[in-house]
């Protein structure tokens, strides 16, 4: 009898993960989840810092604001996955010949590891003068402001979607401060019905802004990304 060897009909294989003395069936399913997501693996063998980094290449696939020679700055950039992409995609180590050369500012609270062709600074964008000295270390204005913050957790749901919508909301404003006239400003959000002023704001500074949940957006997270471009200075 010859054993069926092409694969068709089989069933692909998940990886389960036992519940280990001491852990939390929340750690053990968030454990098995990493282990069996397609984007966790990729992220893995394409070299990238996280699965995010997949939010953002499909972000700019649609809406074309990582160009070459695109100033970028990335709020919150830890743990850099953001800043990598943003590298390649505005040739900021002048790989390709011919084209602009871009320039990737990376900020965050805590220190990230480097990153080639990206700027990476400790530093808190709330502060006082943040503003400044990022334009001080672009050598003028930004292209495209982009975030992928969250606010710590609290466990009630309504108390952090009003977190996360007051730090993108500061993030709008910081964007206001150091974008050129026709940058983007990009930012994830959560879904949850207090970010109808957000928008409002967007919309008077920028000519469009589109809600979109990226392919790489967990299916059941309330995550969304908003995509403000043409900003009108």
């Amino acid at each position: 009898m010859t054993k069926n060897t092409s694969g068709r009909g089989q069933r692909e294989l998940r990886t389960k993960v036992k519940t280990a003395r001491g852990r939390r069936l929340s750690s053990t399913l968030w454990l098995e989840r990493q282990l069996n997501d397609p984007y966790v693996k990729r992220a893995q063998t394409e070299g990238f810092r996280g699965r995010a980094a997949f939010k953002i290449l499909e972000l700019d696939e649609k809406y074309r604001f990582l160009v070459p020679g695109a100033r970028v700055v990335d709020l919150g950039c830890a743990p850099g996955g953001w800043c990598q992409v943003a590298v390649k995609r505005v040739n900021a180590l002048a790989e390709k010949s011919g084209k602009a050369v871009g320039r990737v500012i990376g900020v965050d609270l805590q220190e990230v590891e480097p990153i080639a062709g990206a700027e990476l600074h400790q530093l808190d964008f709330l502060d006082e003068g943040a503003d400044a000295l990022v334009k001080g270390w672009l050598g003028g204005k930004a292209d495209v402001v982009m975030s992928d913050m969250a606010a710590s957790a609290s466990g009630h749901k309504q108390t952090d979607h009003l977190r996360i919508i007051a730090l993108c909301e500061a993030a709008a404003y910081f964007a206001f401060d150091v974008l050129d006239e026709g940058g983007t400003f990009v930012a994830k959000v959560l879904a949850g019905g207090a970010e109808g002023e957000l928008q409002k704001l967007l919309k008077l500074r920028f000519t469009s802004v589109a809600n979109v949940k990226p392919p790489a957006s967990r299916s059941d997270s309330s995550e969304k990304f908003v995509v403000a471009t043409g900003f009108r200075g």
